[in-house]
């Protein structure tokens, strides 16, 4: 059996797709999710020392035994706050939140539509639900109107799902237009928050102007923007009810620990006391996309006003070797391959974050132009 493993890590290798874990000390990391810088802010990081003298450093049991806190409630009242969503859940990890989400909402005699470059939290999602699936052509509305002109009487519950930033491209979803599919529909419209909260606005709901309603359901991350660990899921009070009940991986996993808790809540409050923040990343990201593009790389569907920077190699060797280089000049900027993107779409993934000023990435941008 080891030697069948070793081959088969030989040919990841081989196909340039070999993965590995790198301790990025003592370089500029360009890859991370932490947008607002959030996770090095006094004020978060406070909370979460207070939090540990309060509560301990571990939750000790899941939230249906003894793992529901004080503090898991003010989490959830915030979020709701803010996100303008009657209820809120708190789960494990993005991956976790919309596992739960996906299998708990549709079964058998249900059917899932999910963009086609949906997160592999959602794929995976989808792939575990005994429900139909149609997998819809990237943001594609009317294949999606056309699908259900045809098959949605033959379901009883329907799931339209869809990133609300793309991760790996940083284009946008059409909001507006699946909101208004799901409700003529009678479609639960699940959208992932992950990379849109904190980088678009509170969220992409505020950001479209779509007054919330009981068929949305948004799920997050508090890892990206806000600055912490862990993920939740606002919905109606029916749905967070329905998902305590019946939503396995709330169900058998140990609670978010106390600090991650309270470092979310603070970076919440952060969030929507300092709009400016979000201002002044988009601005940079504006200004790094644009940079690129006149030095000529291309960046794919992406929006210039999000964080999410791909530059497009399309070769999976070109990318390691692109990365390999940077690495040696003392920047980490990860090369993303197959399967996390499609074959063929091989890319470096830059991230724009307030951690580093203007002058590093000007800096990063010579450096990367002499491998052109």
């Amino acid at each position: 059996m080891e030697e069948l493993l070793k081959k088969e890590l030989e040919e990841l290798k081989r196909k340039n797709l070999y993965r590995e874990r790198f301790i990025p000390e003592g370089l500029k990391v360009l890859c991370s999710n932490n947008y607002l810088n959030l996770s090095n802010r006094r004020e978060v990081k406070e909370a979460a020392k207070k939090a540990i003298d309060i509560y301990g450093t571990g939750s000790g049991a899941s939230q249906l035994v003894s793992g529901y806190t004080g503090l898991h409630r003010k989490v959830e009242k915030v979020l709701s706050r803010v996100k303008e969503i009657p209820a809120c859940i708190t789960v494990g990890s993005g991956y976790l939140a919309n596992l739960a989400v996906i299998t708990s909402l549709a079964g058998e005699g249900d059917v899932i539509l999910s963009d086609r470059l949906n997160h592999a939290s959602i794929v995976d999602g989808v792939r575990l639900s005994k429900a139909d699936r149609f997998i819809y052509p990237h943001k594609d509305t009317e294949i999606v109107k056309s699908f259900l002109d045809k098959k949605r009487s033959k379901y009883k519950k329907c799931l339209i799902i869809t990133d609300g930033v793309f991760s790996m491209d940083g284009d946008l979803a059409p909001l507006k237009e699946l909101t208004e599919i799901a409700e003529t529909y009678k479609c639960f419209l699940i959208v992932d928050d992950a990379h849109a909260t904190g980088t678009v606005g509170i969220s992409s709901l505020h950001f479209w102007k779509i007054e919330w309603k009981p068929f949305i359901v948004e799920v997050g991350t508090f890892s990206k923007a806000l600055g912490s660990y862990g993920a939740y899921i606002c919905a109606s009070s029916t749905v967070i009810e329905f998902l305590i009940n019946n939503a396995r991986p709330v169900i058998f996993s140990t609670s978010l620990p106390p600090p991650a808790l309270a470092a979310a809540k603070k970076g919440l409050e952060i969030l929507k006391g300092e709009p400016q923040l979000i201002e002044k990343l988009q601005d940079l990201s504006r200004w790094v996309k644009n940079e690129l593009k006149k030095l000529g790389w291309d960046l794919g569907i992406t929006e210039y006003f999000t964080p999410i920077v791909p530059i497009m190699v399309y070769d999976e060797k070109r990318a390691m070797e692109l990365r390999d280089y940077l690495l040696q000049k003392g920047y980490f900027v990860q090369a993303i391959r197959y399967p996390t993107v499609e074959k063929g779409k091989a890319r470096l993934r830059l991230t724009i974050t307030l951690e580093h000023s203007r002058q590093i990435y000007e800096d990063f941008l010579k450096v990367l132009n002499r491998t052109s």
